[in-house]
């Protein structure tokens, strides 16, 4: 794909031209792609959260544009990173659910699988990845390191399990293992266990480097993709200890009279909110903010996996569901832009999307063509206010690999097709519009559109040796 490299002088500044953008702002907008774990669509003050403080997310949204119907690439956390890296729909894209120990290379990208950092990095951004990956790690799965998909640098976690632990005993930068001092229980032989008493929290490494990636590469355009952790449960830990919501402190909710689990799952989301903060600021002060489009989002629905209370905090809004769901309450996320001078302050947009539309967005914005064959649409018109130009999919798609074999379908962002556990249960159909929490099947009332979605989910995805239909 080099010979793009040919194209992106010619190719950017007439779209910048067309687009209308100011002369000065010819330069290639650097790209930020935040990514929060387990971050339900009501967790934020701005998508109507009442208990947790979300301040700088909130005032992100008020400066930016904030998405109401935006979704996940996958219900789970492994195909839902493998949407957002390749542009294909999670029936296309190479990973398609939490493979685990059992079969790590069924959970791994592969030589040839193109991905955005890859195309962004051959047209001369720098690329960094700082979290969690999940898509390949040291050992059978070594075709999916991430600096063999496209990033420059890598620092965090390769195995999501070993993610689980905040307060691991070590990182990786790039590809070597860089110990930590932080004394761990292990579990399995992963990386996971938990931290007694933690000195180093991984997450407030991730911002630091962030942060410096940003400062030193202020000069060229540059790609990063900070996927944090939080607010995802330490699983372990809560096994062991009823808690799995592992925090360095409780902040603001320290005093309150809530359980220690609830009391860190606040605490994490407040803390995530402080470091895009940081990096709202930061980019301000190095004067990037106009060059700069940054995405704040989720890998998917909520969790309960830390023994905190759902009902206190509401995480889904008025979804039903949370993560391992194919309601919306499992793909439905924030979706929050930010691009001072580009995008409007304070808008509210209805546009219907979803993670895999980062691909076709990136690779305009960097003034490139898009590859063919991709499940992606640019979301270029919408960020800049031309909504009269923007393409919609006319369907999205989603399936899970757990307890059985889910497909779902969401037609002209209205109509939502639900089968679950079988390739041959009855399909079930929710009108969105007038049924926001998908209480009332409403397939009987529409034979037609059900059938119709019920056959095109039969040719949805293509065949994977890795991820075969399976029953119950």
């Amino acid at each position: 794909m080099n010979y793009r490299l040919l194209l992106v002088a010619g190719v950017f500044l007439s779209f910048f031209h067309g687009q209308g953008f100011a002369a000065e702002a010819l330069r290639r907008p650097n790209l930020i792609w935040i990514m929060a774990d387990d971050l339900g669509y009501g967790e934020l003050g701005c998508y109507g959260q009442k208990v947790i403080q979300t301040p700088n997310l909130d005032r992100m949204a008020a400066e930016g544009m904030r998405f109401t119907q935006f979704y996940a690439g996958a219900t789970v956390c492994a195909p839902s990173r493998s949407v957002l890296m390749t542009g294909l729909h999670h029936g296309h894209t190479r990973v398609r659910g939490n493979a685990g120990k059992q079969n790590p290379l069924a959970q791994a990208l592969r030589d040839g699988d193109m991905t955005v950092s890859r195309v962004l990095q051959q047209a001369g951004y720098r690329t960094a990845l700082i979290g969690k990956w999940g898509l390949g790690d040291i050992g059978e799965a070594e075709a999916g390191l991430p600096r063999k998909h496209g990033f420059d640098q890598f620092f965090g976690y390769l195995n999501q399990q070993h993610a689980h632990n905040h307060f691991p005993d070590f990182l990786w930068r790039n590809e070597d293992r860089i110990a930590l001092p932080n004394t761990v229980t292990r579990v399995g032989d992963a990386g996971a266990g938990y931290a007694e008493d933690g000195v180093l929290y991984a997450d407030d490494l991730f911002a630091d480097a962030a942060l410096k990636f940003v400062a030193q590469h202020q000069n060229e355009p540059f790609f990063l993709y900070w996927s944090m952790v939080i607010p995802h449960a330490n699983n372990e830990r809560n096994r062991a200890l009823k808690n799995g919501a592992h925090v360095p402190d409780f902040g603001p909710y320290a005093l309150t009279d809530w359980p220690d689990p609830d009391k860190g799952q606040a605490a994490m989301t407040g803390r995530l909110d402080s470091y895009v903060g940081r990096m709202l600021e930061q980019l301000k002060k190095l004067n990037l903010a106009k060059d700069t489009l940054v995405i704040f989002t989720s890998d998917n629905g909520p969790h309960n996996e830390s023994s905190h209370d759902l009902k206190r905090f509401k995480p889904s809004g008025p979804l039903s569901g949370i993560k391992r769901s194919l309601k919306d309450g499992g793909i439905r996320v924030p979706f929050i832009a930010w691009w001072p001078e580009k995008t409007m302050p304070g808008t509210v947009s209805p546009h219907v999307g979803y993670s895999g539309d980062w691909f076709a967005t990136a690779v305009e914005l960097a003034g490139l063509p898009l590859p063919s064959g991709l499940d992606s649409i640019s979301l270029v018109p919408v960020l800049t206010g031309q909504t009269d130009q923007q393409k919609k999919h006319e369907y999205l798609y989603w399936e899970f690999h757990e307890r059985g074999f889910s497909q779902a379908v969401l037609f002209q962002g209205r109509w939502k097709g639900i089968r679950e556990g079988k390739s041959d249960a009855r399909l079930q159909l929710f009108d969105l519009e007038n049924d926001i929490a998908e209480e009332r099947d409403v397939s009987a009332e529409h034979p037609e559109l059900t059938l119709s979605l019920d056959k095109w989910l039969q040719t949805a995805r293509s065949e994977s040796a890795d991820w075969p239909i399976r029953s119950n």
